[in-house]
Order: structure tokens, then sequence, then C-alpha cells
């Protein structure tokens, strides 16, 4: 099954990535002290390049080994069309359709055509020692829809299109990544964070319903900006020097529901693993495959009724491979040393979301760096 060569592949990567290298090859004549030499060079210059050549910008769990940092990152992420079980579907198709919220209208009347959605990430992070690195994360989400709305009735016809909108504080996250393994080529670290979502999970905006008439209605799920649950994270990072300029990482996430109220996004394991290549001293680039696995909601909001596909619970989480290029630039701005700018952009290469869902097209983060 291609869902399942995909999984084996980047869990194959955490495999491959703790197997020993024997890359070096020491002068048998050399006297042992400069042996002991070289080797403390090559681990200070290993520490270098991973405090100094950060991590492609989308992603997060990846320690600070001194003082503090500080960064922002904004990404945008643009949804368009339907997907039904990973396959294009058309209006008219999902217009055939049950309404599996109530009786009236018996079918899907409501019909998402676009979605862009924006958030804010600000973290902080401290690194007391060189093995452990603490972190506050907050996020801010804004999002927009742009649905069609059709008569509930046997023409079906095009009634118009109105427009939905939600922005709140979403949610603070407190983490600690903790040093587990260090080789000379090879270095492990876990985390262990706790993530609470304290925005709104009621928003309510004016909608375009299939009888013509314009009210005021708690929008679906997919538009709410949180869930009011709270999360235990759980994460796993390796990162291997490949040669001097370039790293291989390998790392692997899962979020789990601890705690909800009415309803919750479902539980997530998301897969990354990238190669960051230092190509100029003013350059990086990274290569990023990430992969998602999320389970549908948990619950429900028995208020979300509205006839179409996102007020259903079952029609979220699924399976999906994402491929990213991104590029990191160092600054020295105001006299000031060791700030980074990023870019980073995700394009998806397989959706196999569960049921009728709307079509990912890409996402683009931008971020900032500071670390003193």
């Amino acid at each position: 099954m291609k869902n399942l060569f995909l999984t084996t592949l980047i869990l194959s990567a955490f495999v491959f990535s703790n197997q020993e290298q024997d890359e070096t090859k020491h002068d048998m004549h050399k006297e042992d002290h400069m042996e002991h030499m070289e080797h403390m060079e090559h681990m200070e210059h290993m520490e270098h390049m991973e405090q100094h050549t950060p991590a492609p910008i989308g992603t997060t769990g990846n320690m600070h080994h001194n003082g503090w940092m500080v960064s922002i990152k904004h990404g945008l992420m643009h949804m368009s069309g339907n997907i039904m079980d990973g396959d294009s579907i058309s209006n008219a198709d999902i217009l055939q359709m049950p309404n599996a919220m109530g009786s009236m209208p018996a079918n899907l009347s409501v019909i998402p055509n676009d979605m862009d959605m924006q958030m804010t990430m600000i973290d902080v992070m401290y690194a007391p020692s060189k093995d452990i690195t603490l972190m506050m994360m907050g996020t801010y989400i804004s999002k927009d829809m742009t649905l069609k709305t059709y008569s509930g009735m046997m023409s079906r016809e095009l009634l118009g299109k109105f427009s939905t909108s939600s922005s709140d504080l979403s949610d603070l996250t407190f983490s600690a990544l903790y040093s587990l393994h260090n080789e000379e080529n090879s270095k492990w670290h876990g985390e262990l964070s706790v993530q609470k979502s304290i925005g709104k999970n009621d928003d309510t905006d004016q909608v375009l319903t299939p009888m013509g008439t314009e009210m005021n209605m708690i929008l679906p799920y997919a538009m709410q900006t949180s869930d009011k649950a709270t999360r235990l994270i759980l994460g796993l990072t390796n990162t291997r020097k490949l040669s001097d300029k370039a790293s291989w990482t390998n790392q692997g996430r899962y979020k789990k529901v601890v705690n909800k109220k009415d309803w919750a996004f479902g539980d997530r394991l998301e897969l990354n693993s990238w190669i960051q290549y230092q190509y100029k001293p003013y350059l990086s680039l990274s290569t990023r495959l990430k992969f998602v696995t999320q389970d549908a909601i948990s619950g429900t909001n028995p208020m979300i009724m509205a006839p179409v596909q996102t007020a259903n619970p079952k029609n979220y989480g699924g399976e999906e491979l994402h491929i990213g290029f991104g590029a990191s630039h160092p600054l020295s701005l105001f006299g000031i040393n060791n700030q980074h700018i990023g870019v980073e952009l995700m394009l998806p290469l397989v959706q196999e979301k569960n049921n009728l869902q709307m079509e990912s097209a890409y996402q683009v983060i931008f971020g900032y760096q500071i670390t003193f």
C-alpha cells in the first residue's frame, strides 16, 4: 500500500540514522595526543554547526544550546477545491451527498471554495546548559473561507457566495528539550511539551442559508481557532553530520489529547526528515519531507449543524505527505550578530484525507531568529 510504503520509508530513516558509520580513517602512525586533538576539534566544529545553522524555519522541537533565542514565524496555508478520500470531486457530486448533520435539507447545500489560514508564532527559548532547553511558544491564528450556497430544493441552483472569518490567540506551549545521546557524528534529543488551547471554540459569523436568508451561526470546526483541549507532546530528534557542510535530521512528534471539553481535533503524529546544506557562509539550504497522520475529531458541538461538509466531525484527519524547500540567511542588523531570516515552501505530494475535505494547495513560512 502507498501509505504503508511512505510511512515505512520515513520511519526507516530513524533506524538507519542511528547506525554506526566509520567515515574517518586515522593514520596509525600519529601520536596519541594528535589523535585526541583532532577528535576535539571535530566535536567543536559539529557543535558550532548545530548552533549556528538553523533548522528549516517551518520545523519546531529543535534544541538551542547556549543562552537565549527568540523567534517570530508567520505562515500562510491555502486550500482550494475539495477531495473525497484523496480524489478530486465536483460541486455537482457534492450536492448529491446526504446531509449527515440534519434532515433539512436532505443533501449538502453549502460548499467551501477557498480557505486561507495564517499563523503567527512567537517562541522564546532558554538553554541553562548545553543538555537542556526550555521553551514557551504562543500561536495566533486567523482563518478566512469563501463558500457557495445552493438551493436546498430540487433545482439546486446557486443562490450566491459568502465569506466567513475568525481569529484569536490559539494556544500556548511549554516545552523541555533534553539531550539523550551524543556521538562523534550523531546527536539525539527528546522533547516533552504541554500545549493548552486557549482561544474560542464557538466563533460565529453571518452565513447564507439554503433558504436564501442570512443568519448568524456558530462556525464549523475548521473555522474555529481553538478546541479548548490540553495536549501532551512527545518528540524525538536525531541529527547526523554527513559532511562539513551537510547534516541529516529525522524527527518524530506525537500530539495526544489528554483533556477536552465538548470536542477536540484528533491525535496527530508528524514525521519529518530533512537535509540541511551550508551552500555559502551566507546561505543555508534545506529539503524536507513531512508525513502527517491524524485522527478525526472526537466529540461534537450540537450547535454546529449547517449543511456543509466541515460541520461533520468525521470529515477531518487522514494522511498527508508534503515536500518542503527552505533557505536561511544570517543577518547583522544594528551591529548585532547571531540573527537569521528564513523561508520555507511546503507543497503536497499525497493527500489521503478522511472522507470529504478541502484540498491543500501550498504553505509558506517566513521567520526571524536572534540568539544572545
